[in-house]
């Protein structure tokens, strides 16, 4: 049994390290410790001290629990239900008994404790979810789901809390505000343990790494931007903070570093002729005062809009490390755009603000189309006295031309002005140059990188941007 569950924890340390997930010697040590003092029948209390003693990020946490279910699942005997429910003349369970019977258990605050619940998902995924496919048996949530009616669910959930009382709208039981919001609540852990219940089952018959391999999401810093959808951008966006603190901190290293200012090999020979020629002090130039100014020009166009607010999210929060931001975005249409971060409504969220931003600058003048030509044309017209050594040039863009003129004349020109000037392009390197993309022509103007996910952006920030 100790073998077991040595075995066991090995293995999910070793999955989680596989998933990016950074685990030392000294947290392993410390999660067998407290496995040692952990009631292991308490599955919540082992779950909890094992997600205190391994993960150093609570952003990683839903890929943590995934892996946990498969490493430590429930056993048979706890998810065996006493109940036994009607069935048809086929030997199917009466769909409406098992609903009756969830009803029960979801109105009930104390099923989470003695058992119910687990046996409810048990019963659920054994009797509803299990289907025949060309490999043989296999389990499916939406099945599942499915035949208990979710919206029929929540109402009766809804009315049973309110023990049949007439509140809420048309004096109808259930329909309070508090009731239906706590049984929706009750309706998505069901899913969500069904959903669980299934990959454990699914774990028993292909094997635990073919479940891993599609049931356990990616880190929220490993999404790519162009497969991300609306709830992975908001996984996404709890990583902006921690990314930016630790970004900040790299910066200001990088700028505490160079504020000694380069050796003066002149003044050191001159200072070592005191010494015998021997160069005992070195003399340093006079560090340069001021931070840099960063101007951002970014494509707002479909896909590559999740990448551009995520970017600018991030760079806003790193603002303090420079002496200004200027935004630019475009479509086909280059327009600066800072004002509405800078001095929009405090109330708004970023989100909000490029929502409204979308909505009224002069981004997409001609067919709606990316067209990088006609803006690095226009940007170079409008603004290019604008940039000037002390600046930094961020581009963040696709590269997807739309088979339209490339302009890369104007795009010299303006690396030429900057300090410093880089490319940010989310999609995969073997992408470039493909189809309409002009990757590799803007790229032998300016340095290119590869962008796909929010770890990779972060690298290339810390390394790139000037301090």
């Amino acid at each position: 049994m100790t073998d077991q569950l040595v075995d066991n924890l090995t293995g999910l340390v070793d999955d989680l390290r596989g998933r990016g997930i950074t685990v030392g010697p000294s947290g392993l040590i410390d999660a067998g410790q407290a496995m040692s003092v952990l009631d292991l029948l308490d599955r919540e209390s082992l779950r909890e001290g094992l997600a205190a003693t391994l993960l150093d990020d609570h952003t990683h946490r839903d890929t943590f629990d995934l892996c946990f279910e498969l490493w430590f699942p429930l056993g048979s005997a706890a998810r065996r239900s006493a109940v036994e429910l009607p069935r048809d003349e086929d030997g199917t369970v009466d769909a409406e008994a098992l609903r009756d019977l969830a009803v029960d258990v979801l109105a009930d605050d104390e099923a989470m404790s003695d058992g119910r619940f687990d046996q409810l998902v048990a019963m659920i995924v054994g009797e509803m979810g299990q289907y025949e496919s060309a490999r043989g048996e296999s389990y499916s949530v939406y099945q599942a789901m499915s035949s208990l009616s979710p919206q029929t669910l929540i109402a009766r959930i809804a009315a049973a809390m309110a023990g049949g009382r007439e509140t809420g709208e048309g004096g109808r039981p259930g329909t309070d505000p508090l009731h239906r919001r706590a049984a929706r609540d009750a309706t998505s852990r069901l899913r969500d343990a069904v959903e669980t219940e299934t990959q454990r089952r699914m774990a028993e018959i292909r094997g635990r790494d073919a479940v891993a391999g599609y049931a356990v999401p990616k880190l929220p810093e490993m999404i790519d931007f162009f497969s991300a959808n609306p709830q992975d951008m908001i996984k996404l966006r709890r990583t902006i903070d921690p990314i930016a603190r630790l970004l900040a901190a790299k910066l200001e290293f990088r700028r505490r570093r160079n504020s000694r200012g380069a050796v003066d090999v002149r003044a050191t020979l001159r200072a070592s002729m005191s010494t015998g020629g021997v160069p005992v002090e070195l003399r340093r130039r006079r560090p340069r005062p001021g931070k840099p100014e960063l101007i951002v020009i970014c494509d707002v166009s479909g896909s590559v809009a999740g990448f551009s607010q995520f970017t600018l999210q991030l760079v806003y929060a790193l603002r303090q490390q420079f002496s200004h931001v200027r935004v630019f975005a475009f479509v086909d249409t280059v327009d600066e755009v800072t004002d509405y971060f800078d001095r929009g409504n405090s109330d708004e969220q970023f989100g909000e603000r490029m929502t409204r931003m979308l909505g009224e600058a002069a981004i997409s003048t001609r067919d709606g189309h990316s067209d990088y030509g006609h803006m690095l044309k226009g940007f170079n017209d409008r603004y290019g006295d604008s940039l000037t050594h002390r600046s930094a040039l961020l581009i963040l863009g696709d590269a997807r031309n739309n088979f339209r003129p490339t302009h890369v004349e104007a795009l010299a020109q303006m690396r030429d002005r900057v300090r410093n000037a880089y490319w940010l392009n989310p999609e995969r390197r073997t992408a470039w140059d493909s189809g309409d993309s002009d990757a590799s022509k803007y790229g032998d103007v300016v340095e290119m990188f590869e962008c796909r996910n929010a770890d990779q952006l972060a690298t290339v920030i810390a390394d790139l941007l000037p301090v």
